[in-house]
């Protein structure tokens, strides 16, 4: 996938946009620069900073009425960046769902429902005109982790054996879960985590799991092919800390990724000493199978060391401009992807510790 800069795309999506405040203007509205989006409309309750925004990212018109501005623009498509309501649950659902049946595709930023009922809401609102839906799981879109995927699904790995990955994330003690506002933090959390294994291994068939009382918890995951995985959510672990690590072991290679962003592969076939003597005194290797290690270069001004691309949040937008430009749906962080995130969502919520969980 390729970045060019805006105004180097020859056709473009007329897009929509709902929702003015930290989050579009930090993580989302700074990565229209690198899209093949034109902003013609912002929507937002808040006049004066939505008006200061539409100015700013050049959009023609502004409405402080989402409903008056799709019906009165005509688009392909809306952005929806908005917080949650005063008890924690996702306004994605309503919006959404308002968008679909107005025959716009939707990108919703994360998290993007939060139970199997939302879900429901939101097909029935692709389903009523046919349009896609998805979702800025933006870790799917991370550089580190695309690699990842390639070196662990390529022939030399041999096939995924394990797998384990450490989030911080705390789950809250059953006697609270019924409370959405208490979940909301390890809701986001959570599939955030869940969606860079999706992207990564796929759908699992089934867990069990063990909770700290701390609320840290292990989840012991199955799939159909044999592979079993480890996540590790560790909502205790200090905050200057990385946040995430991520391994993947296939048949006698590994894949690692430190922080997001650094990514070590320790190939097959080598061996520490290996050399033409019988007894090496070194622990250096041979070059052929030497492990190889990514990070970015943080010195140059070039693309690639930002922020933006590195979180995965270009990759994200670019995915779903990209598609429905295209005529296509997008391939991930789509309405599947949700619907098996909430079925692992609410199946750890109301199972019960140490004990086997099936999901299908």
């Amino acid at each position: 996938m390729q970045a060019q800069l805006n105004h180097q795309y020859g056709n473009k999506l007329k897009a929509g946009y709902i929702g003015t405040g930290e989050q579009s203007l930090v993580s989302v509205l700074p990565v229209m620069q690198y899209a093949p989006v034109e902003l013609v409309a912002f929507a937002d309750h808040n006049t004066t900073r939505g008006l200061a925004v539409a100015r700013q990212y050049g959009a023609r018109h502004f409405y402080p009425n989402h409903k008056a501005m799709l019906a009165q623009e005509k688009l392909d498509a809306v952005f929806i960046v908005v917080g949650p309501d005063e008890k924690g649950k996702p306004r994605y659902p309503e919006l959404a769902e308002y968008a679909l049946r107005q025959g716009l595709h939707t990108w919703v930023d994360a998290p993007p429902c939060g139970s199997l009922d939302d879900v429901k809401q939101l097909t029935s609102g692709c389903t009523s005109r046919g349009k896609w839906l998805q979702a800025s799981f933006f870790k799917m879109f991370a550089p580190a982790y695309l690699k990842a995927a390639e070196i662990i699904h390529s022939e030399p790995f041999g096939g995924i054996s394990s797998f384990t990955m450490r989030y911080p994330a705390a789950l809250p003690p059953a006697e609270v879960r019924s409370n959405t506002l208490a979940m909301a933090p390890f809701l986001a959390d959570f599939l955030q985590a869940y969606s860079v294994l999706l992207r990564l291994v796929g759908e699992c068939d089934g867990f069990s799991y063990l909770r700290s009382k701390l609320g840290d918890v292990v989840l012991n995951l199955h799939y159909r092919s044999g592979m079993v995985g480890t996540l590790h959510l560790t909502g205790s672990q200090a905050l200057t800390s990385p946040t995430e690590r991520l391994e993947v072991v296939g048949n006698g290679a590994n894949v690692v990724v430190d922080n997001g962003i650094k990514l070590t592969y320790y190939r097959a076939g080598g061996a520490p000493g290996e050399s033409d003597e019988e007894r090496p005194i070194s622990f250096i290797g041979l070059d052929d199978n030497a492990p190889i290690i990514w990070e970015p270069d943080m010195s140059p001004g070039t693309y690639y060391n930002k922020t933006l691309f590195l979180q995965g949040n270009v990759g994200s937008i670019l995915q779903f401009s990209q598609k429905i430009l295209a005529k296509e749906p997008p391939r991930h962080g789509n309405i599947s992807d949700m619907l098996h995130m909430m079925i692992v969502y609410e199946k750890l919520l109301a199972g019960a510790e140490k004990s086997w969980i099936s999901l299908y």
